[in-house]
């Protein structure tokens, strides 16, 4: 190619010279030394020599007898033809120069046209060769696209989770197990005519384990483990998810029996309820469509079992959780105070401690904590114990740790005017008399005022684990949520933007108690909570304008019986509420010894010990 190029725009054996219209009317045509012209394609004249004119004088350096022995660029042919009857006006007609035309195929022309496209087909066929030599394309990048991203982990090669390392979740694992066994074992099973499920949905709230369950299954079971994520099925490419949901089970039943994970499955498992079509992708549907035939269509899924994990089972398409396709439902709940203490257990293998840290007490004191809360809090604790140079971490770091996991960073450098430390010291302690005194508030703990994430102050609490909450429970805790605004009022005749954070809480409570649970004696027995969540996506409610003004009539009604109770059990202990507004001004932080000295003994702590 190269050298038809240069063949092209430069022949070294071309002597023709090219020369300028000047130089030629100088040096040739007047000396009489132009034999003829001849022009081609009306775009350039060649320029012959008379032949006694050859090899002399000014034309020595000529070789070629035949010729053109110059050429020139003429422009547009009329001009050329003024220029030259101008320029040879004075000479006779028997010695003008001969002008003759001539149409001539340059191969250089049809190059420029012919070039660009042997590229592109060079170049398409080159790229087809590559796809053609690498395996049918199966390791070529450029038709990866339709090919699943999952590859399965080596039998050979375990994964270092196993269920020993799964704390807690004593239901699920007993489910998940009997899934391995029946992996390991199926004749002990299918001799009773028992067949193997076919899919097993892990849902519950974020950081219960449901990935490490499934990690674990990979480390238990002896079989190929295919794990992928629910968003890697779908690219910016028509059929691509679909072609990946083919291509992961066609390898999954080569490879059979085995495990297939799929993880975030609500990323390509959304419903598609016509409440939410505007919401509709058709990408995503077709990908869920050929997983949903994957799963139990008509053609036999033998020996591959599915797990997948959410936790948005509201949002997954009703085809997707039927029997057939996910034979098995593992709900995982947040853990139970002993399954904290079996995962801190866990956790705490790889921490150097010391005899103060009590495994029970950080078990009672996280309540709410999932296992990757509770995770965190151990690394948060091994990290400041290692920031103050301990050579073990102590229970002062694990309190220390657990703070910061729920409250945010202490900003002990944030500067507060004395007047705003006023409000808050007093504020913190209208929350902490209040709750002290009411019968269904959870036990205080500490209060403190020192600035910690976007808080300027707390109350820590110990929370008791419940199932159900009465009315009375509610109505107490909203009480002790409004004792901070209350002290406000009593204290300055002053209210401020700082009560917030409970004000939102109060009235999202108070909403609940009416509109979702039922409790308010107007509205009656009703609830309009919405847990298929057709509702979510649209711009109107289930219920009538009517009944949305008294909802909020109720509503209000509540939250400001419970503000009058507030300030009515602060105005009747304001001395104790002095004092520990004094206190905390003093040293910032009161603990329950503190409290007690303060306030006395909290009288239903009796009560606290029987409901336990």
């Amino acid at each position: 190619m190269i050298l038809l190029l240069f063949s092209v725009f430069y022949n070294p054996f071309d002597s023709t010279k090219e020369i300028s219209w000047l130089q030629f009317e100088k040096e040739m045509l007047s000396k009489s030394a132009v034999d003829k012209i001849v022009v081609i394609n009306k775009e350039t004249a060649e320029i012959y020599i008379k032949a006694d004119k050859i090899g002399s004088g000014e034309f020595e350096e000529i070789t070629n007898d035949k010729g053109p022995h110059y050429s020139m660029a003429i422009g547009a042919v009329e001009s050329f033809e003024a220029k030259l009857e101008k320029a040879q006006e004075n000479v006779e007609m028997a010695q003008k120069v001969e002008v003759l035309y001539e149409d001539r195929f340059e191969i250089g022309t049809l190059l420029s046209w012919i070039l660009p496209f042997a590229l592109i087909l060079l170049f398409y066929l080159f790229i087809m060769r590559r796809m053609r030599g690498s395996a049918g394309g199966l390791n070529n990048p450029m038709m990866n696209f339709g090919k699943t991203k999952a590859k399965p982990t080596r039998i050979d090669e375990k994964t270092k989770v196993t269920f020993k390392d799964v704390a807690g979740l004593k239901e699920a694992k007993v489910e998940i197990m009997e899934l391995v066994d029946f992996l390991k074992r199926p004749e002990e099973y299918t001799r009773l005519g028992a067949r193997i499920p076919k899919g097993v949905l892990l849902t519950g709230p974020p950081g219960t384990g449901k990935t490490l369950l499934a990690k674990a299954v990979a480390g238990e079971s002896g079989v190929p483990f295919y794990s992928m994520s629910g968003s890697e099925f779908v690219e910016m490419f028509v059929g691509v998810g679909a072609s990946r949901v083919r291509d992961l089970f066609k390898q999954a039943k080569e490879k059979a029996p085995s495990i297939v994970f799929i993880d975030e499955i609500d990323a390509v498992g959304r419903s598609r309820d016509k409440a939410k079509s505007f919401q509709s992708n058709d990408e995503r549907e077709n990908t869920l469509n050929q997983l949903l035939s994957e799963l139990d269509g008509f053609e036999a899924n033998s020996g591959v079992i599915v797990l997948a994990a959410t936790n948005r089972l509201d949002v997954l398409d009703k085809a997707l959780l039927r029997a057939g396709r996910f034979d098995r439902h593992i709900y995982m709940e947040l853990p139970t105070r002993i399954e904290r203490e079996e995962i801190f257990n866990v956790h705490l293998k790889r921490i150097k401690t010391d005899d103060s840290v009590k495994v029970d007490l950080l078990a009672s004191l996280t309540p709410g904590f999932s296992g990757a809360d509770i995770a965190n809090i151990c690394n948060e604790a091994a990290l400041l114990a290692a920031r103050n140079k301990k050579e073990v971490v102590t229970n002062e770091d694990f309190t220390q740790a657990r703070d910061r996991v729920v409250g945010g960073l202490e900003r002990s450098s944030k500067i507060i005017s004395p007047n705003e430390k006023l409000i808050v010291a007093h504020h913190e302690a209208g929350h902490a008399v209040t709750s002290w005194y009411l019968n269904h508030v959870d036990s205080l703990v500490k209060v403190s005022i020192i600035p910690r994430g976007k808080s300027l102050g707390a109350a820590w609490y110990l929370p008791k684990e419940r199932n159900i909450i009465t009315k009375s429970q509610f109505e107490d805790q909203m009480c002790s949520m409004l004792g901070g605004r209350a002290a406000e009022e009593i204290m300055f005749s002053e209210i401020s933007s700082g009560a917030l954070d409970d004000l939102e809480k109060v009235t999202k409570q108070a909403y609940n108690m009416v509109a979702f649970y039922g409790l308010d004696k107007v509205i009656g027995p009703l609830s309009y909570y919405d847990s298929s969540g057709q509702y979510q996506g649209m711009m109107g409610k289930p219920y009538s304008e009517e009944m949305g003004m008294q909802i909020d009539k109720e509503v209000h009604a509540l939250v400001m019986k419970q503000y009058k109770r507030a300030k009515d059990i602060l105005k009747e202990h304001s001395e104790e509420l002095q004092k520990l507004g004094q206190l905390l001004l003093d040293k910032e932080v009161a603990e329950i010894e503190d409290l007690e000295e303060i306030l006395g003994e909290r009288k239903v702590k009796n009560l606290l010990k029987m409901n336990d």
